[in-house]
């Protein structure tokens, strides 16, 4: 947990620069939370509408569990709900969503759920190279309860991991680091699958 907005928002700059650098927050595209209290539930989410590559520390606002805030400047992303929503089922301290190509073209191929299997990459997933893990699809939707309802009808404590048909794709972990490294790892995962369906 990382209680202090302002150094929440260096750390969801930092975060963004990285993945812009990776192609995976193109425009104004995605948003990044860390929880900053938990009782009531706040995150401090990145700013709607801005370039992802040149945030500064100040472009975050402090949101309710709804994506809420008080603040009369600053505007959250629209999917700030959603991040409140995974943060709240899932117990997690970060909540990372980006629009990285690999998991949004393997959900057209797997819309019912991408099979991940045998592949040592799953254990920096948290998983084991011997199992199978299966990422959840969700249609997409404007309405963020609707995208949450779908989130929660299909969490499963040890599959970190959405994605959002034709959209994006979100990650979430004890922190933006961890989630970083499970980002990094399910979209290689996906990538090899969709690559390797290709032949």
């Amino acid at each position: 947990m990382t209680p202090d907005p302002r150094e929440a928002g260096e750390a969801l700059a930092a975060e963004c620069a990285r993945y812009t650098a990776m192609g995976w927050m193109r425009g104004t595209s995605g948003n990044l939370s860390v929880v900053v209290d938990r009782d009531p539930l706040r995150l401090a989410v990145t700013v709607s509408g801005k370039d992802k590559g040149e945030l500064t520390p100040d472009d975050v606002v402090v949101v309710d569990a709804e994506g809420r805030t008080d603040d009369p400047v600053r505007v959250p992303s629209a999917e700030a709900g959603l991040h409140g929503r995974i943060a709240a089922v899932s117990g997690a301290g970060a909540v990372v969503h980006v629009h990285a190509l690999a998991p949004v073209v393997a959900a057209e191929h797997w819309p019912d759920g991408v099979e991940l299997r045998d592949l040592e990459m799953l254990k920096g997933f948290g998983r084991q190279a011997h199992e199978s893990v299966v990422i959840p699809v969700a249609p997409n939707s404007q309405d963020m309860r609707v995208l949450g309802d779908a989130f929660e009808a299909g969490f499963r404590a040890d599959v970190p991991a959405l994605i959002v048909a034709r959209h994006g794709v979100y990650v979430w972990g004890d922190d933006l680091y961890q989630a970083r490294h499970r980002l990094e790892c399910l979209e290689w995962l996906v990538r090899f699958k969709v690559e390797t369906h290709r032949r």
